[in-house]
């Protein structure tokens, strides 16, 4: 059981995975934006921003590599359907304060399900491509805080993480 006292959708009768036909959904406008950050050396983070990293443009890069993971989502988590996707984008912020690098994505559709998934694939991917474009100059990053901020759409209709302060 699922925490609303729901059946877990993604099993049938006898307990299998299966994909959740969402056939009879409404075709409605979806939204979803996640967040996560990698935290780093402030020297990395230096070089980040300043366009020094010995692989080239790590923001660049890792921008590519969200929007193309979130396009690809279906492909990646077994039971995910696959989407048309009308928007992606992955944008970043530097936290000096936290040697941090910030990463949200922002993904649309309109379809019956919703875009959570692509949302949180695209942070992800992002993370690890920052990751691996800079482990060689700093061993000691950190992937942290990946999560759900808000959706908008469909039945259950529009979330948003509560504000932790």
């Amino acid at each position: 059981m699922s925490e609303s006292g729901n059946e877990l959708s993604h099993l049938d009768a006898a307990g299998h995975a299966r994909m959740v036909d969402v056939g009879d959904k409404a075709i409605t406008a979806r939204e979803a934006i996640a967040r996560g950050r990698v935290i780093m050396q402030p020297a990395t983070l230096s070089l980040i921003m300043s366009g020094g990293m010995p692989k080239g443009d790590v923001l660049a890069v890792a921008r590519v590599a969200g929007i193309m993971a979130a396009k690809r989502t279906s492909e990646l988590i077994p039971l995910c359907h696959l989407l048309n996707l009308s928007h992606a984008s992955v944008t970043f912020t530097p936290d000096p304060a936290g040697n941090a690098l910030e990463i949200e994505a922002t993904v649309r559709c309109t379809g019956q399900t919703g875009v959570e998934m692509e949302a949180l694939t695209a942070v992800s991917i992002a993370a690890l491509t920052i990751y691996d474009m800079c482990k060689a100059v700093d061993k000691l990053m950190q992937i942290d805080g990946i999560r759900l901020i808000a959706k908008r759409g469909g039945r259950s209709g529009d979330w948003e993480r509560p504000d932790p302060a």
